[in-house]
């Protein structure tokens, strides 16, 4: 399954709002009509549907239609229909917002974490560019899977969803080693830098996990 599938048949603009939903750490898909798009979701699925109105061959009100007759999938439509009507003909085939073009790229990245978080919260965990699967246990950092070990996921849980918190070196050893491990407290210096390694820009300078000096680590 996707996570987005936008549909925009300004071939510019939508490879430009895919970039951004990339960077964030959305699996994108981008179709270039209506029919490219409902084709999309009826193979791959998806959490999100970011439609424009007007396209070729079947337009975004259709598209909207079609979809709300089988599931509930949030639908976000942008458009440079402005009217009221067409607002109004947007909520009324089922899209969750309806958004005019040109619209503030801060704007809808805000709406579509939103709709990630409440919809979603339980399944993942999304930061910037950063994404964790709980229910697939996979991370993903611009899109892309990112390898990583059992106890390299359970840590970079535990610390993303303590985010801001410093958290002891003692107390993440036993939540992810357990209490009666025999493996050593360095175990865990290890297990942080391999991750830093993988998800850091400049390992030796992170800004994702933070050593906390005299404590433990924080996750920002």
């Amino acid at each position: 399954m996707a996570d987005i599938i936008v549909v925009e048949d300004n071939k510019e603009l939508g490879e430009l709002l895919s970039d951004f939903l990339q960077a964030e750490g959305y699996d994108v898909c981008l179709a270039g009509s209506g029919e490219e798009g409902l084709e999309f979701y009826e193979a791959k699925g998806a959490k999100l549907i970011i439609l424009d109105v007007m396209l070729p061959g079947i337009d975004g009100f259709g598209v909207c239609s079609r979809i709300r007759q089988h599931d509930n999938t949030p639908i976000i439509i942008v458009s440079a229909k402005g009217g009221k009507e067409d607002k109004l003909n947007g909520l009324l085939q089922g899209a969750d917002d309806y958004i005019e073009k040109p619209y503030d790229i801060d704007i809808l990245m805000a709406k579509v974490r939103g709709i990630f978080l409440r919809r979603y919260s339980s399944d993942e965990i999304t930061e910037g560019n950063l994404r964790l699967d709980k229910v697939g246990r996979r991370i993903y950092l611009d899109g892309r899977e990112v390898s990583v070990t059992a106890r390299e996921f359970d840590l970079l849980l535990y610390l993303m969803e303590n985010k801001g918190k410093a958290i002891p070196k003692e107390e993440l050893f036993c939540k992810i080693w357990g209490f009666d491990s025999e493996s050593e407290i360095q175990t865990l210096t290890v297990h942080i830098r391999w991750l830093r390694e993988k998800l850091e820009q400049n390992p030796k300078k992170p800004e994702r996990i933070l050593t906390v000096w005299g404590i433990g680590y924080r996750f920002e």
